[in-house]
């Protein structure tokens, strides 16, 4: 049977609940796990935090709107990261992790094998922050980077920083999804991503500039390119054999193109067929 999924939103979680849902991780019956908005205390964060150091089926894990709201939270978070090796994507959108909390995850973020989508929209990072997530970008040896960033609502982030990332989007990195909605991006910013995108080969194919002071225009130029991008990507897959190409590789894509929506599709091994398809 296919691990399953546990997802609350808005609860004090009572013991028993957490028991159970430190019980379902550590028998490996646990693919999602979203306890978004949800009150818990420093204790039972941690014996959370414990299973999902010694889960193997976790693929997805959702702590949005403030369950991380400390540094020991962040601390008991980045060790379980650090043993846990299942985990694609971390959602940790509305948690209070400034640049230091981000520093204490750093190391277990930029070592995960299988992490590939994170979200720290709305975390209160600044330059500093920026600087962290680019080196998680490139792929390094086992880990394949990540493919999809949210960055939105970080209000702190200068141009010098936003230019940092931009950079680093440009040079070996494997991102195709990038939500920067809610920044207040200057005109100079994104017109860095117009030549980026015009100038380089990049694999970014979705660039999220929504609620930005950000002309329709410019905007609308960058995602003419970024189409033109993944046209040719189509075109590359018809010639190595289409779709089933793509099924030589093991695979977790999880896309969250809007905050209460996400896809996940699993799929494992040499030709397997879908193993899942789950929308939250």
């Amino acid at each position: 049977m296919l691990p399953g999924s546990i997802q609350i939103t808005g609860e004090a979680l009572s013991g028993a609940e957490i028991k159970d849902i430190c019980d379902s991780l550590k028998e490996n019956s646990v693919r999602l796990l979203s306890v978004r908005g949800c009150q818990l205390s420093d204790g039972d964060f941690g014996r959370v935090c414990s299973g999902v150091a010694e889960c193997h089926t976790l693929a997805q894990l959702n702590l949005n709107l403030g369950v991380v709201s400390n540094i020991s939270r962040v601390k008991q978070l980045a060790e379980a990261l650090t043993s846990n090796r299942s985990v694609h994507a971390l959602f940790l959108h509305g948690s209070p992790l400034t640049d230091e909390g981000l520093a204490c995850l750093n190391p277990s973020l930029s070592t995960h094998p299988s992490l590939v989508s994170l979200d720290l929209g709305d975390c209160m990072l600044g330059d500093e922050g920026l600087q962290l997530i680019c080196g998680m970008l490139p792929p390094d040896g086992a880990k394949s980077g990540l493919k999809e960033l949210t960055l939105s609502a970080n209000p702190a982030v200068t141009s010098k920083g936003w230019a940092r990332l931009a950079i680093a989007v440009a040079h070996s990195s494997q991102l195709r999804v990038l939500n920067l909605d809610y920044n207040p991006l200057d005109v100079c910013f994104p017109q860095i991503f117009l030549d980026m995108v015009q100038n380089y080969p990049t694999c970014l194919r979705m660039l999220i500039l929504a609620e930005n002071n950000i002309s329709t225009e410019l905007q609308q130029q960058i995602s003419d390119l970024l189409s033109e991008g993944e046209e040719d990507d189509d075109k590359e897959e018809e010639a190595l054999g289409g779709a089933g190409s793509r099924e030589r590789e093991k695979t977790i894509w999880v896309s969250q193109n809007n905050s209460s929506s996400h896809l996940v599709l699993v799929t494992s091994g040499l030709g397997d067929n879908l193993l899942a398809e789950t929308e939250m």
